[in-house]
């Protein structure tokens, strides 16, 4: 008894110890670089193609007329479009399919690495498809651009996370979302008409995708893979050591080294599984349930239908046309905003209260804002009510939701089993993503604003579950995040004393 209170007392010194070293250059650097090439470009595909709209469709009926003779019909374009921003999904789980493989080989940096060559092939596609008269090419680079996020929103968050002090872990996940909203305000600002949302220059709009990939190849390569993956994976305590040091700041990483060789035990020592041995896990059964659940409510939540109706609840406030594109970039800053404050608070608040928190909240502005809608016309000052509605979505969405369910993907589960995990996730979110695309149009032609009712439904359905099922993972190992599963696993948890003489072995051997 008295060397579990010992053991547990030393982990809340370390705990109080951990929490005052400050994040380092080099992690700093790290997390900066990851996110440009990763999720700052998935932010900007989201909201790229939204101002060059109509000079898309332009160009596509001026190359039908130059091939056939004859103007594309209306039900053509309307197709040729809805492939066009559809096939980014479908492409995104492409890439989320073959992230497993490519970590295997590469690692995570090199994977992150590999990946910006989808980018650039991208961003000629996109780019060039007017010069060459090809709306293929349009499409093809949408494909491709999806790939390159569907691999990047899965090695990403895996590398944040392995390269994290844990008492930081949540902060720098948060990277990932906070870049997601930048690419998306990104896009919003360029895509302005005294910018790039003009029919002479839209094809640089994505020329710009290079940018970011160009940066992330300038500095990448000359910082650390992760060390789990260095020491777990390829057995290279050496490399795994020096990459902990630059990480951390500090000579001394013998404790870092041991806590990554005990979660090493814990698995046995067993290499990657794959995804049939991932599933028939029982160890993480509802681990697997719980990151299905997360992920699909993450797309499902109703975010991207908001923007469906932003621009017709402006007209109807009274805004002229032209400065509407002006007064929707304060949804992005919203976003932005949001993201930073999350990124703050999430190591004091912890992950479980922020992903309840955002979902409960969302219920309840999505049902004000069905209210308001209804009694749109009934007074000048509805609108407003509406809109306030909308940017108090987006901010509850980014709280909590946007982010976190990309950090607990890598926290639910230990080494062997995070690229499965993270196929699994991915396919649920770009499937989710796809076919809710394919969908909110009936549903919204059928239901009328009445529609966010159904995204009521599941967000508080995402809540409820969340706070029955999910444990804080605030500040815990690996190991300590699996064992909290255990219960509700029904398998055996190693007793304190057997983990405190591993701990010991661990010490005796470094």
């Amino acid at each position: 008894m008295n060397k579990v209170l010992d053991l547990n007392d030393h982990k809340r010194r370390e705990s109080v110890k951990n929490s005052k070293e400050p994040i380092t250059g080099c992690l700093f650097t790290a997390a900066i670089f990851g996110v440009l090439g990763s999720s700052f470009i998935y932010g900007y595909s989201l909201s790229v193609v939204n101002a060059p709209v109509l000079y898309i469709k332009a160009f596509y009926n001026k190359t039908w007329i130059e091939r056939y003779g004859e103007p594309i019909r209306a039900e053509t374009s309307t197709l040729l479009w809805s492939v066009t921003v559809s096939i980014f999904s479908i492409g995104g789980l492409l890439g989320t399919l073959l992230v497993p493989s490519i970590l295997r080989r590469l690692g995570r940096k090199g994977t992150l690495l590999l990946n910006n060559i989808f980018a650039v092939i991208a961003a000629l596609l996109l780019s060039l498809g007017e010069t060459a008269k090809s709306f293929e090419m349009l499409i093809i680079g949408r494909i491709i651009v999806g790939v390159d996020c569907g691999i990047g929103l899965s090695a990403l968050p895996m590398y944040l996370g392995e390269i994290s002090p844990r008492h930081i872990r949540g902060s720098i996940g948060q990277f990932n979302s906070i870049f997601i909203c930048m690419g998306v305000f990104t896009g919003q600002v360029l895509g302005l008409p005294e910018l790039l949302g003009q029919e002479s220059r839209w094809n640089f709009l994505f020329s710009f995708l290079v940018v970011p990939s160009l940066l992330q190849l300038g500095a990448l390569p000359f910082l650390p893979e992760s060390p789990r993956y260095l020491l777990i994976e390829k057995k290279d305590e050496a490399a795994a050591e020096k990459a902990f040091q630059r990480f951390l700041g500090k000579t001394d990483v013998s404790k870092e080294l041991e806590e990554v060789y005990v979660e090493a035990r814990a698995q046995k020592n067993q290499h990657t599984v794959s995804l049939v041995q991932l599933l028939k896990n029982p160890a993480v059964r509802w681990q697997i349930i719980t990151i299905i659940i997360t992920m699909a409510s993450y797309q499902l939540c109703g975010l991207n239908a908001i923007w469906y109706y932003t621009n017709r609840i402006l007209r109807e406030a009274g805004f002229e046309e032209n400065i509407l594109p002006y007064i929707t970039l304060s949804t992005g800053a919203i976003e932005i905003l949001s993201a930073i404050v999350s990124g703050l608070v999430i190591e004091r608040i912890g992950r479980r209260p922020l992903l309840i928190f955002g979902f409960s909240a969302m219920a309840l502005f999505f049902s004000l804002l069905t209210v308001f809608l209804n009694f749109q016309d009934s007074a000048s000052w509805m609108p407003y009510l509406s809109y306030i509605c909308i940017l108090a979505v987006i901010a509850s969405f980014c709280s909590g939701p946007g982010g976190i369910p990309f950090i607990l993907t890598g926290e639910l589960f230990e080494q062997s089993y995070r690229p499965s995990a993270f196929m699994i996730a991915g396919t649920v979110n770009w499937l989710s993503n796809f076919m809710l695309g394919l969908l909110f149009p009936f549903m919204q032609e059928a239901m009328g604003t009445f529609v966010f009712m159904v995204f009521v439904v599941i967000c508080i359905l995402a809540s409820v579950y969340l706070f029955c099922v999910l444990p804080e993972t605030k500040n815990k190992t690996f190991v300590d995040i699996s064992k909290s599963f255990a219960k509700i696993n029904r398998i055996p948890v190693l007793a304190p004393e057997d983990e405190s003489q591993d701990v010991a072995k661990m010490e005796s051997s470094f």
